[in-house]
């Protein structure tokens, strides 16, 4: 190995572009470097094998016992890994074969023969394979837990100091979880004490996902509960009562807003983290994965002056994603838009948005009285939770603004008589609301390992029966995909989600049906006869296009008596 060489190959870079390298973690740099040098990081591994002449292991398996190999410090400090060299690979008596991503240094090998009494034998792969290995095996933020072993040998360690290394220790594996959960795309992380153990996990995509941790994490449990209480300024001597705070945190490229709840449990107290991004970027309509032919009724219906659009589903169904969508869509300079949400999700350029604050009354129908006396050609409340709300809104509409908003209801014709529910008069709904959309999520299959579906006997023709679809669907059995699971998707299959939808459009026939108190499985009858495509209809469309996977949609088969 010729380190010289390599050294010889980075004074090539400006000082400027070799600092910025350098500086990032060793798992970033061949990234950093690809990125500089305009090439593929397969292109930039090669580069650095020519000038260091280690050899590159595309396939390799990690040593069954890392840990008695190599310190765990060691192998999260270099990240590096030992592996078990193939059979047509040679390995020298008395040498350690280790895999990374980027060269060492001398002080890294004089290391790592000190600890080990063995010479390292490097060699060089991608670090995503590297990275996902390390964390499987020793979990997130192990290597921050659990360093003195190595810290006595490497830097004499004292009882003076145990203390405020395990506080700054705890302080960075808490970071280390948070960061993790914003490069894993998370949108919650949940604490969740056990009898014998403290339990983390992500929600990744509407799916709850176990994190890898370090085995002994339990001992550290009161430390990190109380570091969170003190990220979002609560009391940590109280652990009686649920608290609810609020988390400024700056990594991994973003700042979020994470909103903070505490609650007390058998065996010690459950944090909940709601991730909110500050830059998160709100999608277009088509990118929520709308068909076009629903995209072009829901333009139609955004171009009216006045009138109620509502999304309706459960929580976490999207609908304030969608919502932003709408106005993103329909900001002009010619129209003012404001919006009074719980919380401000996204933050759109050019439209006025306000947060409700219930602690000091500042509710959804105190703020939108106030909003109608600011000449708003567009409104949009969060929700409609009760019935005063639901009239300003209605009268809203009424008089002259495009009023958007959501409803907790299971499909499109429940939020007509959930309404009427409220006490408002059916004539007032007949004439006011102009769509409702009900939406679910499902996962996308992640393109880069998806694969065609296989399928057993007569099992398509089952799930198209309880989707209430025709047996002649059954012809695009051969479309159909499945997930597989790599590096990028995080061996899930899946990666990012899309949007099924329901869309019911307010005909003269479905007027007369609300203003006679039918019930809502009438009305979804009309709307089906008048084209009205169910959530059932619109998953399986999006299966047929290879956007999500048959057992995804399966999920919504019983929202609705589809028979």
């Amino acid at each position: 190995m010729s380190l010289t060489t390599f050294d010889n190959f980075l004074e090539n870079l400006s000082p400027e572009n070799r600092a910025e390298v350098l500086a990032s973690p060793r798992e970033e740099r061949l990234i950093r470097l690809a990125d500089l040098l305009e090439c593929s990081e397969p292109e930039a591994l090669e580069r650095i094998s020519e000038e260091t002449s280690l050899p590159i292991l595309p396939d390799w398996e990690m040593h069954d016992e890392p840990a008695k190999q190599i310190h765990p410090r060691l192998i999260h400090e270099y990240k590096c890994l030992p592996i078990q060299l193939p059979p047509e690979v040679a390995s020298e008596p008395g040498t350690l074969p280790l895999i990374t991503a980027w060269p060492p240094t001398d002080l890294i090998n004089e290391w790592i023969y000190t600890v080990t009494g063995k010479h390292p034998a490097w060699h060089l792969a991608r670090p995503g394979k590297i990275i996902k290995k390390i964390t499987e095996k020793f979990g997130v933020g192990a290597s921050t837990l659990g360093e003195s072993e190595l810290d006595e040998l490497i830097d004499g360690d004292t009882e003076d100091t145990e203390a405020e290394d395990e506080n700054a220790a705890i302080i960075r594996f808490v970071n280390e979880i948070i960061t993790q959960a914003i490069k894993d795309r998370a949108t919650d992380i949940h604490f969740e004490p056990q009898k014998e153990t403290l339990q983390i996990r992500y929600r990744i995509d509407g799916e709850l996902v176990p994190v890898s941790l370090p085995h002994d994490l339990v001992r550290f449990q009161g430390a990190i509960i109380s570091r969170l209480k003190i990220m979002a300024r609560l009391n940590i001597s109280e652990k009686r009562r649920p608290q609810d705070g609020r988390i400024t945190f700056d990594g991994a490229g973003q700042s979020l807003d994470i909103r903070m709840s505490s609650l007390p449990t058998m065996y010690g107290e459950s944090i909940s983290l709601r991730l909110l991004s500050q830059r998160a970027q709100p999608l277009t309509i088509q990118e929520l994965g709308f068909l076009p032919e629903d995209e072009a009724a829901v333009g139609r219906t955004l171009g009216r002056p006045h009138g109620i659009i509502l999304v309706t589903g459960p929580t976490g169904s999207g609908k304030s994603t969608t919502l932003t969508a709408f106005m993103r869509k329909i900001n002009t300079p010619a129209r003012r838009i404001i919006t009074v949400e719980d919380p401000v999700e996204y933050e759109v350029e050019g439209i006025n948005q306000t947060q409700v604050r219930h602690e000091i009354g500042l509710n959804f129908s105190s703020v939108l009285r106030t909003v109608l006396r600011q000449d708003p050609d567009v409104i949009m409340v969060g929700e409609i939770r009760d019935q005063e709300t639901a009239e300003i809104a209605i009268r809203a509409a009424l008089t002259g603004h495009l009023v958007l908003s959501t409803l907790h209801t299971n499909d499109a014709p429940g939020a007509l008589t959930r309404l009427i529910d409220m006490d408002i008069e059916p004539f007032l709904v007949a004439s006011s609301v102009e769509m409702i959309i009900a939406q679910r999520l499902v996962r996308r299959l992640c393109h880069a390992c998806q694969q065609p579906a296989e399928l057993e006997p007569g099992q398509l023709e089952t799930a198209l029966a309880a989707l209430g679809l025709p047996a002649s669907e059954a012809q695009f059995k051969d479309k159909l995909f499945a997930p597989s699971g790599c590096e990028r998707c995080r061996g899930l299959g899946f990666r990012g989600r899309v949007a099924i939808t329901e869309i019911l459009r307010a005909s003269e026939a479905i007027h007369e049906l609300i203003v006679h108190k039918d019930s809502a499985r009438i009305i979804r009858d009309q709307a089906v006869s008048e084209g009205m495509r169910t959530l059932q209809q619109s998953g399986w469309e999006q299966v047929k296009r290879g956007i999500t996977s048959l057992n995804e949609i399966m999920k919504f088969a019983d929202i609705i008596d589809t028979h």
